[in-house]
């Protein structure tokens, strides 16, 4: 049996999916976090699967930008959640509310 682009795409699927569900039942900051890096690894996944189907390597160029952009979002994304936690004492979304001061 040869692993074909179907079979990395719905591998692709579930990790997004894994993802999302993740994104919206977490409570969490930092599993909020790396639940969309899921989401991106999975996209990564797809770009690499499709440009290997074509014989192309414009998606292996692509996955290099979404790891650029994934690298900063953790960065960014690590510095608030601690800025949020020394202000609030708490990274649970439920008890963030930054405008009410």
């Amino acid at each position: 049996m040869t692993i074909t682009l179907t079979h990395y795409l719905i591998l692709s699927a579930i990790l997004f999916s894994i993802g999302t569900v993740g994104v919206f039942l977490r409570r969490n900051l930092i599993t909020v976090l790396l639940s969309i890096e899921i989401m991106l690894n999975a996209v990564n996944l797809t770009f690499v699967a499709a440009g290997r189907h074509f014989g192309q390597v414009d998606g292996q160029v692509i996955v290099f930008f979404v790891m650029t952009v994934a690298a900063a979002e953790a960065a960014v994304g690590l510095a608030i959640i601690l800025a949020i936690f020394r202000h609030k004492q708490s990274v649970d979304l439920q008890n963030i509310n930054l405008l009410r001061g």
